[in-house]
């Protein structure tokens, strides 16, 4: 069975050869880019599983290698950035990256965060194959195909990260329940980020403008619910 392949870019080579190692090790293929212009050309030449960014890399750095590649490719991204450097985690999620990791990082849990991601993705070989199952959620305007991962928007297509079709969907299974900011962290990215409630506020920001991309009404099914969070709505 072919193995997923998961694209490294940092550039301090010890680095990249301490993630390789035990990447490698949990059976994964991995590939090396010590830059952000070779990372972004790698990225959009190759369907990688996943993508291990660095955010600060000479001349592109990985926030706009993760912007770019957006706008062509939904591959999960996984960031990594310097310790207590909020700023910078926000930026990376506003550009559409999926998790992130703290440096200095424990390879383990960057390998447990590679596969949480990627099954909560759907990435992994496996889990595409024994998707059988042709799961929709149909409302005024909007068509989630649930196992092929597609969202539909007055029938046009819309491409979404897949952290923003995660929160998608985490809302319209739930319609009317009205959901913190806290609860979206722990259940959307299935563990809790402590200062960074913003990072809800910029994925339903993003998802909007994209679902308004082909439609009016669409964006209106996510209500803000002012000093609490947000829930999904679609009026009579």
């Amino acid at each position: 069975m072919q193995q997923d392949r998961i694209l490294v870019v940092d550039d301090e080579e010890r680095i990249r050869r301490l993630v390789r190692m035990y990447l490698e090790r949990a059976n994964f293929d991995v590939d090396e880019a010590d830059n952000g212009t070779e990372a972004l050309a790698m990225a959009l030449d190759v369907n990688y599983a996943l993508i291990v960014l660095d955010l600060m890399l000479p001349g592109m750095d990985g926030r706009d290698v993760c912007s770019e590649l957006r706008q062509y490719r939904d591959t999960p991204v996984i960031i990594l950035t310097a310790a207590g450097d909020e700023s910078n985690r926000v930026h990376g999620f506003e550009v559409g990256a999926d998790d992130y990791v703290v440096k200095p990082f424990s390879p383990r849990e960057l390998v447990m965060r590679v596969k949480a991601l990627l099954r909560r993705t759907g990435a992994t070989q496996n889990e595409q194959q024994q998707s059988s199952l042709n799961h929709v959620l149909s409302f005024p305007g909007l068509v989630i195909n649930v196992d092929a991962r597609k969202v539909l928007v007055e029938n046009i297509e819309i491409s979404l990260t897949p952290k923003e079709f995660e929160l998608l969907l985490y809302l319209a299974q739930r319609p009317e329940k009205v959901f913190s900011r806290e609860e979206l962290l722990r259940d959307v990215w299935n563990y809790q980020f402590f200062g960074d409630q913003r990072t809800v506020d910029t994925h339903v920001k993003r998802l909007r403008e994209k679902l308004g991309r082909a439609s009016d009404r669409v964006p209106q099914h996510i209500h803000t619910v002012w000093g609490v969070g947000y829930k999904f709505e679609v009026a009579e």
